[in-house]
């Protein structure tokens, strides 16, 4: 296939890009940084300008774009920033397939498995509605920016991503730090989920709604297995050699990160039953055995 990849030079999109061209499809990105290679392409977020012609000849569209969770404060400025980013590009690249002669067969939108907010030990399936917090009402946003390229006659998937472990890329060298520094231990409640999936998995389950032309509509990417956030920090304690012992209480987390502790205090579990009823398999199913490949037995 040949795809573009709008926001792939950020760390979903750059794992994607490798996977993809590992498999033997043609990728470009597109890109608000200067191009580096034939294969990017400069735009704007915002328009069609200089850069709808490709749409003619790619198969598929992957929108990863959005401006990252991760920055904060989440002040007012900051949402609307996290809003905007995602909403504009979805918007334009949906214009711009509306309008184009020639359309791509396939949309992925990237989305998030905070869409459900936050339910406890409720598990997720993709029915269940969208919860009323700020991150799920940012997902049904997101979403919806895109979904109109149904109407063009275009195959539409919005992929609810769980957080993606990367050794070195994403929030998990934040997550182990504390333990890397002999400083880990429960936080908060220690019961809350922890919803992830493995960089390879998440790309190679991203090929697979591609190539399955039977798969659209929403898919959630995340682990099969429920993991609280105890079980997770015990596994990584285990893989990196280091001692779990300090436990931060919740009322310091929220006092340290305000509206962000939501990540870290609160949680949903999800579960991906249309990706495993499609016949994706996982081959990192649970935590001890994708943190072991992730950091294997190196002890800093």
């Amino acid at each position: 296939m040949r795809i573009l990849i709008a926001g792939g030079t950020g760390f979903l999109g750059s794992a994607l890009r490798r996977s993809l061209v590992s498999s033997g499809h043609e990728v470009w990105i597109l890109t608000r940084r200067r191009p580096r290679d034939v294969n990017e392409i400069q735009w704007d977020g915002r328009s069609g300008d200089g850069w709808t012609r490709w749409l003619g000849a790619v198969d598929a569209v992957v929108n990863t774009t959005g401006y990252g969770l991760e920055h904060w404060p989440w002040s007012p400025a900051r949402k609307r920033r996290f809003a905007e980013s995602r909403v504009g590009p979805g918007e334009a690249l949906t214009r711009a397939i509306q309008s184009a002669r020639s359309k791509p067969r396939v949309f992925i939108q990237f989305s998030g498995i905070n869409h459900y907010g936050l339910r406890g030990d409720e598990v997720a399936d993709e029915s269940t509605p969208a919860g009323s917090d700020f991150l799920a009402q940012l997902t049904v946003q997101w979403e919806a920016s895109s979904r109109g390229v149904e109407q063009a006659g275009v195959r539409w998937i919005a992929v609810r991503n769980a957080i993606v472990l990367d050794a070195r890329r994403g929030l998990l060298p934040t997550m182990v730090l504390p333990l890397r520094l002999f400083v880990g231990g429960r936080l908060g409640s220690g019961r809350q989920p922890v919803p992830w999936i493995h960089v390879r998995d998440h790309a190679a389950a991203v090929r697979f709604l591609l190539e399955n032309a039977e798969s659209r509509g929403v898919y959630n990417l995340v682990a099969p297995a429920a993991t609280s956030s105890e079980a997770f920090l015990r596994a990584a304690a285990r893989t990196l050699g280091r001692p779990y012992w300090l436990p931060v209480p919740a009322f310091a987390i929220r006092l340290l990160l305000g509206e962000r502790s939501s990540f870290i205090i609160k949680g949903r579990y999800s579960a991906p039953r249309r990706l495993l009823d499609d016949g994706f398999r996982f081959a990192f199913a649970d935590i001890d055995s994708a943190l072991a490949d992730l950091f294997g037995n190196r002890q800093s």
